[in-house]
């Protein structure tokens, strides 16, 4: 390992921390495939904390979930529950998530759909309140659905249901944690600071578009996490996968 390739592996990962992702039209993109740049790239990222993900056209700097320097508020969301109210919260913002992801992650047509059109908060908060009631159906004749999981599925959903739906003073309400939408859109605002979704129409009827990162962050990384298969499967149990409506309204 020389000083060269040194400072050639040092310009790639510090163009990945500043940036997170590195893609073909990049010149480190190439740089990075040089194998003792790589092998360099890939040291520093296990010394830090980090890993990387490659794809075709990009890689990614992804954060471990403990142990790195570079904790994000997202990667650490857990450890810093208060800024999203309470741990009830957090955990209602956390299924918020993964039920986005869940809904993403079915098929090759909703791969394309929601690339294309998005989810709209106000159609992920349905998606969320049906499948939360279904939660509540279950638990009325298994009181220990979700031990299993790890999830105190009785005060998600106790505090789900008695959360505001949505409020006339639309405009005001809308960034409140306390309200269904405003949870919605502070879940959302966690994955966009990843820079893994674009949001728009904030100030209107505001929809969530996942990007190309997302989707091989779901394909390279969150597919190996037996966590992550387990509660995609509690989000879709019945999901028939040729299901095609129309999430963007």
């Amino acid at each position: 390992m020389n000083a060269e390739t040194i400072k050639r592996a040092s310009a790639v990962y510090f163009t990945l921390i500043k940036d997170k992702v590195i893609d073909e039209n990049s010149e480190h993109f190439q740089t990075y495939f040089d194998p003792d740049v790589r092998q360099t790239v890939l040291l520093l990222a296990d010394e830090s904390g980090t890993y990387i993900i490659e794809s075709a056209k990009r890689i990614q700097l992804v954060v471990q979930p403990t142990g790195s320097v570079f904790a994000t508020n997202f990667t650490h969301m857990k450890e810093r529950h208060k800024q999203v109210e309470t741990k009830k919260h957090f955990h209602l913002m956390s299924m918020v998530i993964m039920a986005f992801l869940a809904s993403i992650d079915r098929n090759q047509a909703a791969k394309i759909r929601t690339k294309r059109e998005g989810i709209s908060f106000y159609a992920l908060e349905r998606q969320v309140n049906d499948l939360i009631m279904s939660w509540d159906n279950i638990l009325k004749s298994k009181p220990t659905f979700g031990e299993a999981e790890r999830i105190d599925m009785r005060e998600v959903v106790t505090t789900w249901k008695y959360m505001e739906v949505d409020t006339d003073d639309y405009g005001v309400k809308k960034g409140n944690r306390r309200t269904r939408i405003g949870l919605i859109a502070g879940a959302m605002r966690l994955l966009e600071t990843e820079g893994l979704i674009v949001i728009l129409d904030r100030d209107d009827i505001a929809k969530a578009i996942p990007k190309q990162e997302l989707f091989e962050r779901i394909e390279y990384l969150y597919h190996d996490y037996d966590r992550y298969e387990l509660l995609k499967k509690l989000m879709t149990p019945e999901e028939d996968e040729e299901h095609a409506e129309n999430q963007s309204n």
